[in-house]
């Protein structure tokens, strides 16, 4: 059975979806204390990824910074991006892939360590979040997607 420890946006979620209607078990660790107001983005998400299988965590003891993934226990990639539009597509990011799997083991148990210390998010948990955080969410993924349009576009014309 495959098992990817990921942290990923929109860019992927069709591929995400068909993945776990096969079987595949997808782990989101994602930072849950607030930094900035784009992080509300991501919880526009959050009901489809939960809706197709994906589990969601968030860590809340500190800031969470990592740019990781494991796949399949033998596949990582470590590095700058944040695996989002702005990072791909605006940035200077870089990643690493490493095709190891004592190195991928020994990441994914250090991401696994860090999941028991992080809050499961449910479906359930997800929906008492409360209508006015979810409609914020909404109203923030889509004034991000609208002027990363008007950006990707801008460059297309030039």
């Amino acid at each position: 059975m495959y098992e990817k420890i990921l942290l990923k946006t929109d860019l992927n979620l069709r591929g995400d979806y068909t993945a776990t209607a096969r079987g595949v078990r997808i782990k989101l660790l994602l930072q849950g204390r607030k930094e900035y107001w784009l992080m509300f983005a991501t919880h526009a998400l959050y009901a489809q990824l939960l809706h197709a299988g994906i589990a969601i965590y968030e860590y809340k003891k500190s800031f969470l910074h990592s740019k990781v993934a494991v796949i399949d226990s033998d596949w990582a990639t470590v590095g700058s991006s944040n695996i989002d539009p702005l990072s791909l597509m605006l940035a200077n990011e870089a990643n690493v892939v490493i095709q190891n799997t004592p190195f991928a083991n020994e990441l994914k148990a250090d991401i696994e360590h860090t999941m028991y210390s992080a809050d499961l998010i449910t479906l359930e948990t997800w929906e008492k979040s409360g209508l006015f955080k979810r409609f914020f969410s909404w109203m923030i993924y889509g004034s991000v997607k609208f002027f990363m349009g008007i950006v990707l576009n801008r460059d297309e014309q030039s």
